[in-house]
């Protein structure tokens, strides 16, 4: 039997599959959103940063006018790198947004400061060009800002999101409340074992993206992947995002294709021995030193991960 959604160490379910928001098109994204939450999906992951947060509103308004519940829609943002210091102003805008009076999971987008009195509301840069980072903050005092926020209301659960062991390790004795998910990059070319592990371990649950790689990236043809397809009698994407909700965690799948939004919630079992597969084509990458992460943003700092190619 497929699972369909994951407790959460609060008590609340998450769906075992999201539609993710991230990189697509203006115009495109209210349609997608409206047309997923009425087939089918339940979960809609955006953040302030991805900029089309009112067009996520506006999908959720159509698909609420058609009769679905507010109650069965799992929304997940984020707050962005430049409103760490300022958490709840920058979920108030989220919610202005997206037309809610909460969501159900906050996440922190990345464990660092952006000059929030810099040239850009998003992307501050320097006078040479880099990103104007902040660097003698403490993540750890954002995460007491998103405990602070966890009171009001505004959202029923936090989290966290490209964290690595290293900031986990650092956040975890100072947390009064321990996060609800990561949410990282995931696939069998950066499994990201320690993390899952220590997540698991403390449970945290794991939220997976970019699931196929990236556009040209040789999963949608390796080799146990096609085995795997072949045997289910399905298509290379179904397994790669299959193959989260069967390891425990759950996966976005991002598209604004009606026909391919509703394929893409076709999740499959995999057995013991499919995950051996793509669990030893995964150890193989890794002896080979040819693990690929495909999200990465010119922060220039160091975030703790062992696998950063």
């Amino acid at each position: 039997m497929v699972t369909t959604s994951f407790k959460l160490n609060n008590g609340l379910e998450m769906p075992a599959v999201g539609l993710g928001t991230w990189q697509s098109k203006a115009g495109e994204v209210q349609t997608a959103v409206s047309y997923a939450l009425q087939n089918g999906y339940k979960l809609v992951d955006g953040a302030y940063c991805y900029a089309n947060e009112d067009e996520v509103g506006e999908g959720l308004k159509e698909a609420f006018a058609a009769g679905v519940k507010r109650e069965d829609v799992f929304v997940v943002t984020k707050v962005w790198a430049t409103y760490n210091t300022r958490v709840e102003e920058c979920l108030d805008k989220s919610l202005k947004s997206l037309g809610l009076d909460y969501v159900d999971l906050l996440l922190v987008h990345w464990p660092v400061l952006l000059n929030p009195n810099g040239n850009h509301d998003k992307f501050p840069t320097l006078p040479n060009g880099k990103r104007d980072v902040i660097w003698d903050y403490n993540h750890v005092d954002g995460w007491k800002q998103m405990e602070a926020v966890l009171k009001t209301g505004k959202t029923k659960a936090i989290g966290v999101s490209n964290y690595s062991k290293k900031y986990l390790e650092q956040l975890l004795p100072h947390a009064t409340v321990v996060p609800a998910v990561n949410q990282i990059e995931n696939h069998p070319s950066l499994p990201q074992q320690e993390i899952v592990d220590f997540c698991r371990e403390n449970g945290i649950h794991v939220m997976a993206y970019s699931p196929l790689g990236s556009t040209g990236s040789p999963l949608m043809t390796a080799e146990p992947v096609v085995k795997i397809a072949e045997k289910k009698g399905v298509s290379a994407g179904t397994v790669l995002l299959s193959y989260h909700v069967s390891r425990g965690s759950t996966v976005l799948a991002k598209s604004v294709t009606p026909a391919r939004i509703k394929a893409n919630l076709e999740i499959v079992a995999l057995d013991e021995e499919d995950l051996k597969l793509l669990n030893d084509y995964s150890d193989d990458l890794t002896s080979k030193g040819e693990l690929k992460r495909y999200v990465y943003p010119p922060f220039g700092i160091d975030f703790g991960f062992p696998d950063k190619s």
